[in-house]
């Protein structure tokens, strides 16, 4: 009796196990090799990270992102959670008044972290927000920034399931390249 319950485990972990992975992922990369691949944004051949995973980007010459919610590295890929405070929490309360620093009418996503603490978009009231400040540290003309905001807004998918949205790598890269 043991030797055809060793022979089904061996068998179903080589099918379940090894088999079936390797076959979702060569008929992915034959699929959308470009989401198998990770969605690696690259320019001119370099790669300057995934259209997935949000970037820190610090200074006023850049936009900016939503607050990370990982660890102590922000935007770390290796330890992505949600910070888990409910809508009462003091906590959450302290760490979005500490953010505002001062600010009014700033959008949500300004100062709240994604779930998974690793979202690459910003709303594109977020992106109109930053432009005054982004135009002013790049001497650039506020209409041109506003302009590629507007080209790098992406709509809803199928035009209903989810939000307008802007991707902050790819909306700095084209800033970089609109010098």
């Amino acid at each position: 009796m043991l030797r055809p319950l060793l022979t089904l485990l061996l068998g179903s972990t080589l099918l379940l196990g090894v088999a079936a992975p390797l076959a979702v992922t060569a008929i992915a990369g034959r699929v959308m090799p470009e989401q198998a691949g990770g969605s690696l944004v690259q320019r001119g051949g370099r790669i300057y990270g995934s259209s997935l995973i949000g970037q820190d980007f610090e200074g006023n010459e850049w936009f900016h992102p939503r607050p990370s919610a990982t660890s102590a590295v922000p935007y770390d890929a290796t330890s992505s959670a949600a910070s888990q405070l409910g809508p009462t929490s003091a906590a959450l309360l302290a760490t979005i008044t500490e953010r505002l620093e001062g600010q009014r009418d700033v959008p949500a996503d300004a100062v709240t972290a994604s779930g998974s603490g690793l979202d690459p978009h910003i709303s594109p009231e977020n992106a109109r927000a930053q432009v005054r400040r982004v135009a002013t540290a790049r001497n650039m003309p506020a209409p041109r920034v506003l302009a590629l905001v507007e080209q790098n807004t992406e709509n809803r998918e199928l035009g209903l399931l989810g939000e307008p949205r802007v991707n902050v790598l790819r909306l700095n890269l084209a800033l970089d390249a609109a010098r």
